[in-house]
């Protein structure tokens, strides 16, 4: 079956030259294991369901244990590495410094699947939300990870949080919990249309959450009447969270 991404020709905003463009994904939606259990199952209905959840927990079991006792893991779909972030200070380990993190990269499953994938270019949105990266301004980090306490930064177009729509801001939504933070106006360091910097609330529970960011912004003078919104995947401590790809645009704030 030959795969198909859908995207968006877009302004550069991390160059100069407005004549720059780049190609956001139009995303097919956001899924998880269950979904995935029912593809397998489509595959082969001689599968259990118990037995794919039993399988496909061991093997994440193994692998996290794997990586966590200095092995570098080669799974065909990726390759992880164990790394180290932060100074060591001392000769010694210091947890509110330092951290760890696993590097993935793409391997040779993933690698044939793009040979066989389809790019289908819908046109171009000169006012186009998205995000292009994340950074936890505290250890560099790439992969939707944040330290409460410490500086976030969000990087795309048309970001910046402005309006008087009660929905206006920056939240967190626990995507188990479904507990709910938002922002306050003197947590932003940096509020532009391209970036967004601000402080993650400290005391944030280590978990996934989905950041939303909502916003009447516009170029120009005026505001829209309808906020839009953008949401991406995040996470606080060893929530194991996965990188931002999942980016979900909505024509209005929920």
């Amino acid at each position: 079956m030959l795969n198909k991404l859908k995207g968006w020709i877009a302004p550069n905003t991390v160059t100069k030259d407005p004549n720059d463009k780049i190609l956001i994904l139009d995303p097919a939606g956001k899924i998880g294991l269950d979904k995935v259990y029912e593809e397998m199952r489509a595959e082969d209905t001689g599968l259990r369901q118990e037995t794919l959840v039993h399988v496909v927990t061991l093997y994440e079991r193994v692998i996290a244990r794997l990586l966590m006792n200095g092995y570098h893991v080669n799974t065909g779909l990726f390759y992880a590495v164990p790394r180290f972030t932060g100074l060591i200070e001392k000769g010694r380990w210091n947890p509110e410094k330092n951290n760890i993190y696993v590097s993935f990269t793409q391997d040779k499953v993933l690698r044939e699947e793009i040979q066989k994938t389809e790019i289908d270019i819908q046109g171009e949105k000169a006012d186009l939300m998205f995000v292009i990266d994340t950074e936890d301004r505290s250890n560099g980090l790439t992969d939707g990870s944040m330290t409460p306490g410490r500086n976030f930064a969000i990087r795309g177009a048309y970001l910046k949080v402005e309006g008087d729509d009660p929905a206006v801001g920056i939240t967190f939504v626990n995507t188990e919990t479904k507990a709910q933070v938002k922002l306050t106006s003197d947590m932003f360091a940096v509020n532009n249309p391209s970036e967004l910097i601000f402080l993650v609330p400290t005391g944030l529970p280590d978990g996934n959450y989905d950041l939303t960011i909502c916003t009447q912004y516009m170029k120009g003078k005026s505001l829209l009447k309808t906020p839009r919104s953008i949401t991406i995947s995040v996470h606080v401590g060893e929530a194991g969270g996965e990188p931002r790809r999942g980016l979900i645009n909505s024509p209005r704030c929920r």
